[in-house]
């Protein structure tokens, strides 16, 4: 007779997310502190001391509580309590992975896509991906079009690969850039790292254009790190 195999509840499986994780830490602190409303929290290098915590995820919680209402991020002031957070109060909006996540499985899954994309990109695969790089640039200042035009350089360099499990791969990454990524983006964009934004983007396009996959693969690789230096280091 067959053992009945009992499935675990489906949430058990389910860890929070470290973002939440330092979150809730941040919120603790407030309260432990008596830090009031208007008031401002530590710095960031301090926060992440204190916390024993990579700055990466500090800012990831601390982008997290922003949505949540808690506190508020002024550029070049620092980051101030909006509101005391109550004991029991963990209702964060859900935003999906944290920025880094996803950053740290971009630079893994497309820095391959990118040197496959170099062996074997056709002609027109190479003037689909040219075409994004120019919508990029001629939309530089738009912000909708500029952010399409990336999602279509980085998409058409996976189409180059033929083969649409990538393809789908990369869809759904670049579909998790959600509520964090955006405030963070938000937060720490500078024209430098559009520019180089852009920059990248025309390395990355020559070494696919020129067949060398090694060269390919480092570019993306590259691109993606710098990315995740400048949103973490801010």
């Amino acid at each position: 007779m067959l053992k009945k195999t009992v499935l675990p509840a489906e949430n058990s499986a389910h860890e929070p997310r470290l973002y939440r994780v330092v979150a809730d830490r941040i919120q603790e602190l407030i309260r432990n502190e008596h830090i009031g409303a208007g008031e401002r929290l530590p710095s960031e290098r301090d926060l992440a001391t204190k916390l024993s915590v990579s700055r990466a995820s500090l800012r990831e919680a601390l982008i997290a509580l922003e949505l949540g209402g808690v506190i508020e991020v002024r550029g070049g002031s620092g980051v101030y309590v909006s509101e005391i957070p109550e004991p029991a109060d963990t209702d964060l909006p859900e935003a999906g992975p944290g920025p880094f996540e996803v950053l740290s499985a971009r630079r893994l899954i497309e820095s391959e896509i990118a040197a496959i994309a170099a062996r074997v990109a056709t002609d027109s695969a190479v003037d689909a991906i040219l075409q994004a790089v120019v919508e990029m640039e001629k939309n530089h200042d738009n912000y909708s079009s500029n952010e399409q035009a990336d999602r279509n350089f980085h998409l058409a360099i996976a189409r180059a690969t033929g083969n649409s499990a990538l393809v789908g791969s990369l869809t759904y990454l670049w579909d998790q850039r959600g509520r964090l990524w955006h405030k963070l983006k938000e937060h720490f964009q500078t024209e430098e790292l559009r520019q180089e934004t852009l920059k990248d983007h025309r390395r990355i396009l020559e070494a696919i254009a020129a067949h060398d996959p090694a060269a390919a693969r480092k570019a993306m690789r590259a691109h993606l790190e710098r990315v995740t230096r400048t949103f973490s280091r801010g």
